[in-house]
């Protein structure tokens, strides 16, 4: 046995007995502290029994821990997955109890909720410990990290020399937000990448911006990108009159039938095909490895079920557990924290941050952030060939405390430390890794429609056709994707009555919002109704609309004209005219004009496609929904994302020429994969070092 080898067998059996000596130090600190934790007889102990006792015990649920909990994690795959984040600490206090009877010197006592404190904190002191010997040893740390990463896969097979890729999707960032984020040296891994604080080291990678359609939000772009198209998804919600049904880009059941009609058009399964990983997105990409994917939540319970497969591998370890629930536990107090402040400072604009939402932001910000960096990680460490993850942390915050706030600028710097993270372990993978980050959209700020005009967008649809309005004007739910991610994990329907505007007669209109972009439907009409049409049903409906100071212009159907763009003062522009004469779409930049004219081609547009104003002096939009950043329609920051890519692949577009659209994006990505099919990356020395 080489010098070599049976260093790293002393240095392993050197850490394992300290972890086990500071374990044994908790237990006793712990039995001191807490009344009902005893490890002495009634009638007392010498300190030598004592501190056997300690150690036998502490000794006892290590191996209990290390053997028993991932056969137990396995048997509960039937749990919904955070309710399997709560178990593990009620099991974990079983398996303490376990310990303390099996210790031969003398039985401690524990009460059950003792225990389960007393193993919760053994458990985090134990994973401190560990991880801050092995910080130094670069063969330790990817061991553990393997493990952490994903217990599931008990053999690596042999990987090609060829480069994997890595998607690593930040969503809602924009580009110009993660410009100033490294600008400010929020996001120090991004600057290093780009070589903005170096001039020594050339840049890695190349940052591009691109433009999204019209339907600037996660399902339509990460459908385009994941599937190649994203065909007749209008906006983030919609209602399809053939179908009677309204479609939501984050219910389960909406999600896989767009997937599969993706599939359909597109004529292949989707970019992740060829041996890739599809983590925490709301569609598969074609991948075999899928975890927290929400187009397959929707299937019936069962251990073939992989929608929540991230969740038992990464909670597989308890103290994995212990640590997101603390910092779960920090993230809620922190909200709560920041949202006091904006309601005494009486900060501008806002909405309400109370309820439920303190746990939605920290189920985003630390669960699901952990569990899906935890299996990249392993995904890396397996040598697949490609994984796409999305990671929904700044999204779900800036929704609510505002893009370019505070509480979002420290979010984007622990992205960048997952970044980080990644980076470092793609160094130990099997197999060298390009590492590409990008985004689905941007957020765009600004008040909510509802508070600076006294009214939600159903209310003022109402108005215009001549019904009742209630006098209290009703709440219109955010959409963010966060949301549907927790009842996807709960195993909890989507609410319909909070999806839509509920008519309560089959004339009267649905009234949809995704973002700064509304949608008008009548379902007892069959067919997308016309300008004509409605005009003689309701005539002052759409001067209602095109006249209102919130409202930036309307896209309807024209017998006459085909699709017209109507704006205030009697505007009306065919779509075939646009180029020549933008009229209300002036203020919405280049690109408008293509977007419009593309979803008034999709077959379940509404009736009446609704756009809020935009100031393009300070980038502002009025969102139809509770939302103080917000996307989904045209306006501002949210129609342009980045694409993050290192400079080895070819450049996404020729220079001078726009990437436009989430399906041309795809195309680009597909691309680069079958670069690294051909490539072979040159020798990294920190992978040699790590050798």
């Amino acid at each position: 046995m080489s010098g070599v080898r049976w260093r790293r067998i002393a240095s392993q059996i050197g850490r394992s007995v300290t972890v086990w000596a500071v374990a044994t130090l908790t237990m006793l600190v712990l039995a001191g502290i807490l009344p009902d934790f005893q490890l002495r007889s009634a009638d007392g102990d010498s300190a030598t029994d004592i501190a056997v006792t300690a150690a036998f015990g502490a000794g006892a649920f290590g191996l209990l821990s290390a053997l028993v909990w991932p056969l137990l994690v396995r048997l509960l795959l039937l749990v919904p997955a955070l309710v399997l984040g709560l178990l593990v600490f009620f099991l974990n206090g079983a398996l303490l109890l376990v310990a303390l009877r099996i210790t031969p010197v003398e039985r401690g006592t524990a009460a059950w909720e003792t225990a389960i404190v007393v193993a919760a904190v053994m458990s985090a002191v134990a994973s401190a410990t560990g991880a801050a010997l092995a910080v130094r040893d670069d063969a330790a740390y990817r061991r553990r990290l393997y493990r952490l990463a994903d217990r599931r896969r008990r053999s690596t097979p042999p990987v090609p020399a060829t480069p994997g890729t890595v998607f690593l999707q930040l969503d809602g960032v924009g580009h110009d937000v993660l410009l100033h984020a490294v600008d400010q040296g929020l996001m120090p891994t991004v600057a290093r990448w780009l070589g903005t604080h170096d001039a020594v080291l050339p840049s890695s990678h190349r940052l591009t911006p691109w433009r999204t359609d019209w339907s600037s939000q996660t399902g339509a772009s990460q459908l385009g990108i994941l599937h190649g198209n994203n065909h007749d998804v209008p906006a983030f919600r919609w209602y399809e009159k053939d179908r009677r049904e309204v479609m939501v880009c984050n219910r389960p059941s909406s999600a896989v039938e767009l997937q599969q009609r993706a599939a359909r058009y597109a004529g292949h399964p989707g970019l992740l095909a060829d041996d890739g990983a599809s983590r925490g997105n709301l569609f598969s990409g074609g991948a075999d490895e899928q975890a927290l994917v929400l187009s397959i939540a929707a299937r019936r319970r069962s251990r073939e079920n992989r929608s929540r497969s991230g969740y038992f591998a990464y909670f597989s370890d308890p103290a994995n557990a212990v640590r997101t629930a603390l910092s779960f536990a920090a993230e809620v107090a922190r909200e709560i924290g920041q949202s006091t402040r904006a309601r005494w400072t009486e900060q501008l604009p806002r909405v309400s941050r109370g309820g439920l939402y303190p746990f939605i932001r920290a189920f985003a910000t630390v669960v699901e952030r952990d569990v899906v960096v935890s299996a990249v990680m392993g995904d890396l460490l397996a040598g697949r060939t490609s994984v796409y993850a999305d990671l929904v942390a700044y999204d779900e915050v800036a929704h609510h405390s505002g893009p370019t706030s505070r509480d979002a600028e420290k979010v984007l710097q622990r992205l960048d430390r997952s970044l980080a993270l990644i980076e470092h372990v793609a160094a130990h993978a099997p197999r060298p890794y390009r590492i590409v980050v990008l985004s689905d959209h941007g957020q765009s700020p600004g008040e909510t429609f509802r508070s600076r005009y006294g009214l939600p967008l159903g209310d003022l649809v109402r108005a215009g056709c001549g019904l009742p309005v209630p006098r209290r004007a009703e709440r219109t739910r955010s959409g963010a994707e966060a949301r549907a991610a927790v009842r996807a994990a709960l195993h909890r329907p989507v609410e319909e009555g909070s999806e839509q505007h509920r008519p309560t007669r089959a004339s009267e209109p649905v009234v949809l919002a995704s973002g700064n972009l509304g949608l008008v439907s009548f379902p007892d009409v069959p067919h997308r109704m016309t300008k004509e049409e409605i005009d003689a049903r309701h005539p002052a409906l759409l001067p209602t609309l095109a006249n209102h100071p919130g409202i930036g212009f309307l896209l309807v159907r024209s017998e006459r004209r085909g699709g017209v763009v109507l704006g205030a003062h009697g505007a009306e522009v065919p779509l075939d005219e646009l180029d020549d004469r933008p009229g209300p779409l002036a203020a919405f930049g280049p690109g408008a004009a293509d977007a419009v004219r593309r979803t008034h081609s999709f077959p379940h547009t509404a009736d009446i496609m609704v756009n809020s104003s935009h100031d393009p002096v300070d980038g502002e939009v009025l969102a139809f929904e509770e939302q103080i950043g917000s996307h989904g329609g045209l306006g501002g920051a949210q129609s342009r994302p980045f694409l993050l890519s290192p400079v080895a692949l070819s450049a996404p577009v020729a220079a001078g020429e726009e990437l436009a659209g989430a399906e041309q994006v795809h195309h680009v990505l597909r691309r680069w994969l079958e670069e690294s099919d051909e490539a072979h990356l040159p020798a990294d020395p920190r992978r040699e070092r790590a050798a």
